[in-house]
């Protein structure tokens, strides 16, 4: 029993991944070939986008003034109070800024696509959408897929330069650094490569959100509870995939640009 147990988890978990490999495929591809459907990209991308800028600003607010305080405490034994801009700018853009950007926009908006799309499921919408010649794919899944794509980055670059103002409020305010020195150690402790990393785990993050936000609510099954177990596990595993892909997005570019 425990053998034929787990051949059947694993099997299972083959063909989700199968699955869910072909709904990413189809998701790209349907960008090469009409019909494109870009009332729904754009109303995607005010819901994704728009919709997520007040929990992306607070979080990338107090991230950044969470970073200054603990930063300034360590930076004095040293001597290095000066350093304080360089730190958080450093520590928003390669890292903070877009995984919190993205773990964010997961609970928000992966459990939206997979309630969304599981309702349509479970009343038999998908179904009738098929029927009447529509490819759900193309319809449902690749406009989320691209607004979320396409806002995620700039939400990024917005929750980074919250998250050093909240620094420079907390350095200059509560521990009297010159607001010259924070702004002139962050921009100088930026280097190319930084930049290129922080502004390319969003790419994935927006993907992977979309994707796995998609998968599940096409895949729900057993009616209203279903639909919340569907959202459960998209926020879950868009999640973990977002601190993985973060993950390996870093060792590359350490690779490619250096420490």
């Amino acid at each position: 029993m425990p053998s034929a147990t787990s051949q059947s988890y694993a099997k299972d978990t083959i063909l989700a991944l199968q699955d869910y490999s072909l709904l990413a495929f189809r998701a790209i591809a349907n960008l090469f070939s009409a019909p494109r459907y870009w009332d729904d990209i754009y109303t995607q991308m005010d819901s994704i986008g728009i919709g997520s800028l007040p929990i992306v600003v607070l979080t990338g607010f107090f991230t950044g003034c969470v970073l200054a305080l603990q930063s300034v405490t360590a930076l004095k034994e040293f001597g290095a109070v000066s350093k304080t801009g360089s730190l958080v700018a450093l520590s928003m853009v390669k890292e903070l800024g877009p995984v919190l950007t993205g773990l964010m926009v997961s609970g928000r908006n992966a459990s939206g696509m997979a309630s969304e799309l599981g309702s349509m499921k479970v009343t038999e919408q998908i179904d009738a959408m098929r029927a009447l010649g529509t490819d759900p794919s193309r319809k449902l899944v690749t406009p989320r897929v691209v607004a979320t794509i396409f806002m995620l980055f700039f939400l990024t670059i917005l929750s980074d330069a919250v998250g050093i103002s909240g620094g420079a409020l907390i350095s200059v305010f509560m521990f009297k650094l010159h607001a010259a020195t924070y702004l002139s150690t962050s921009y100088q402790g930026l280097v190319y490569g930084d930049v290129v990393q922080g502004l390319t785990k969003p790419l994935f993050s927006g993907f992977i959100i979309a994707t796995v936000g998609c998968y599940f609510g096409l895949n729900t099954t057993g009616g209203t509870q279903g639909v919340g177990r569907a959202t459960t596990q998209a926020v879950v595993y868009s999640s973990v995939l977002i601190i993985f892909v973060d993950l390996l997005v870093s060792q590359l570019m350490i690779a490619i640009f250096g420490g």
